[in-house]
Parts: structure tokens; sequence; C-alpha cells
């Protein structure tokens, strides 16, 4: 199924940073400010960028570890110390790698009906309702909870460095997501398994550019208001929420495998607390303070935001609003829309927006 994640920029990473070379000639250092699932902050790395990459999720916070400071795969030594970790060593024709080990031995763990199993699987016994959740099948709930519990071990005995943890987690996110019973977030689950979701979970290895430097690149975990004021560049990348759809609600599975905790599961739809990582953007009554925090702290006098013609705020509105901070330039761009199954009746296409802001 792959990563679908709303409003998410990989397609137009070309067309954005072709803007960020000619709208300021010899930028180094790029501030990417809700980095989302990390592939646009990726694409700045292979370009060349340093990148300082924010978000509030803490599933982006273990992409972007992956993507911007591994261009292969870990060692993984100190899974040595680990007894029967040999015993998953995988065999091809250059021997097979730690890494490749690692993710055998956790493809092999013996189910575990735990967490997931139970909140999350038609088998399970819900805390919170009556009726069982089908996000993923039993057998698959029951395989995600073994996994991430040994993760979370190997972290707890320092078998795994912190970028080690991160790439298990965003392969165990991936495998997740390939096998989980949506139609596109995690808002709600279907009525009925569709077929990929019946499918083993299985982790794979992820791949590795070896494009641009993993040094000198920062990641933040936090609001983009309240880590404006520590961030520095030359230009700044907005791409903020546009609708009232919060992010920690949707993508709330993501979440709890990423911050490998077992927390409340609230009504029909097993949403854990979110209000921790509420979106000021995704309120008409708060965007315009959000967005004054960063444009007044942050380091940097050239803006690039993306927005849309779906954006809570009129295009018009926005424009109105960040030309009282200095000159603005906005960009049309077709975009393929973002569609669920329920969105039958919107356009295949929309108007996206690049907004340049120079910062008087």
């Amino acid at each position: 199924m792959g990563y679908r994640y709303i409003g998410s920029k990989d397609k137009l990473s070309d067309i954005i940073i072709s803007e960020i070379k000619s709208t300021k000639k010899g930028a180094k250092h790029i501030i990417d400010l809700m980095a989302g699932t990390g592939l646009f902050s990726l694409a700045l790395r292979e370009k060349g960028f340093q990148v300082s990459a924010v978000d509030v999720m803490t599933y982006s916070y273990h992409h972007l570890n992956v993507h911007l400071f591994l261009n292969e795969a870990p060692l993984f030594k100190g899974m040595e110390t680990i007894i029967d970790f040999e015993k998953y060593k995988t065999q091809n024709l250059f021997g097979g790698s730690n890494y490749e080990t690692v993710l055998n031995y956790l493809n092999n763990l013996s189910p575990i009906k735990g967490y997931f199993y139970n909140e999350f699987s038609p088998d399970g016994e819900p805390t919170n309702t009556l009726r069982p959740r089908k996000y993923f099948t039993a057998k698959n709930a029951a395989k995600i909870d073994a996994i991430r519990k040994k993760i979370k071990n190997f972290r707890k005995k320092n078998a795994i460095t912190e970028y080690e943890h991160s790439l298990l987690l965003h392969d165990l996110i991936m495998a997740a997501n390939d096998i989980a019973n949506i139609a596109g977030t995690y808002g709600h689950y279907l009525s009925k398994f569709v077929k990929r979701a019946e499918d083993p979970i299985l982790l794979y290895t992820s791949s590795f550019s070896n494009g641009g430097n993993v040094k000198g690149h920062e990641v933040f975990k936090g609001y983009a208001e309240d880590v404006a004021s520590k961030l520095t560049g030359d230009i700044c990348y907005i791409d903020p929420p546009y609708i009232k759809r919060q992010y920690a609600a949707n993508y709330h599975i993501l979440e709890t495998i990423a911050r490998e905790d077992e927390p409340e599961a609230i009504g029909e739809s097993g949403l854990r607390p979110w209000r921790d990582q509420y979106s000021n953007f995704c309120s008409k009554v708060k965007i315009r303070s959000s967005f004054d925090k960063i444009l007044t702290n942050i380091k940097c006098n050239d803006f690039l935001i993306s927005y849309s013609e779906d954006g809570l705020l009129p295009i018009d509105d926005l424009i109105s609003f960040l030309s009282t901070y200095g000159k603005v330039v906005k960009k049309d761009i077709k975009y393929k829309r973002f569609k669920s199954r329920t969105d039958t009746k919107k356009e295949a296409t929309l108007n996206e927006y690049l907004i340049h802001l120079h910062r008087n």
C-alpha cells in the first residue's frame, strides 16, 4: 500500500527544491518545519542541503533519523550479545548482515496476545468498546505485539543504538502500514478485511540513499511554534496542515508504535489521547497566532509555504496576512488530490500554492 500521507509533498519535491534554488542563490541550510514522513527532508539531503527538520509526531522523528542520518545499514554490533542471534543469520552470496539478521529474528518471533491484539484485532477484548476493532487480523496484531515488545527490550538492554532503534521502528511502521485494514488513514478501520490486510506482516530491509551528506543535520521533536526560536537557516520550508483533520488522530496507531506505549484506546476507532499533539494549524481561530510565532521567532528571512485551495483559510486571506510580514509572491501548482474511498465527489486535482515570503 505504501505510505499514503495527507498532504505529502513527495511528488512535488523537485518543484519545491527548484524554487528553493531560485529563491536564494547559494542557499545551503534548509529548515523543513513540518516534516511528516521525512521524504522531503531526504530529497533535500540528496541535493546537498543541510537540513533542520521538525515535527510534533514521534513516528516522524524516527523516519527523519533514518532519512537524514543513514546512508547505509547500521552495523547492529550490540545485537551480537543477544542469545540465539546468530541462529537467525541469513545467508547470501556476500554473507548476511546483522541488519538482515535482526529483521529475520523479529519476523520469526512467536505472536503475543497483547495490546494490539486486544485493542485492534477482531479476536481481541477492547477496554472501551463492546465491538472488537478490525485494524489488523488477529495474527498480524499479535505479531506486532511480539515485535514491538522485542524492539523495546533490545533498546532497554542497549543492544541497539539510537539510530538502529529508529530504523527498526521505521521498518515496523512501514510493515504495519502495508497490512493495515484501512482506506488511507487510521481514523477508522474497514468493515471487512481487504486482501492485502490478510497477508502476514513482514519486516523488510529499508533502502538507503547515498546522496548528500549524513552529517550536520538536526532533528527536533516538538511543535514548530516552540522550536522556531532554536532554528537558523537560509530558507524555511513550511508545509502546514490545511484542514481540520488532525494528524495525531488520523495516524494514532503509527504514533503508538513509535512511542512504544499502551495508551487508553478510546471509542469505536480506538484513538489514543492525542491532545498533546493537537495542531493549531487545523483551527481557523488559532492558525494566525501560530504562523506569527514562527515567522517572528525563527532566524530566517525567506520562507516557502505550501498551501492548498482546500485550506481552512482562503488563499487571498492567507496572502493578505503574510503580506504584513514582508513581500509575498504566489505560484500556482496543479496537484493530484489525496482521496479516501469516501471522497468520490471531489475533483481528481486541486490547486496547490507555493508562497514565497521575504520577511522585512
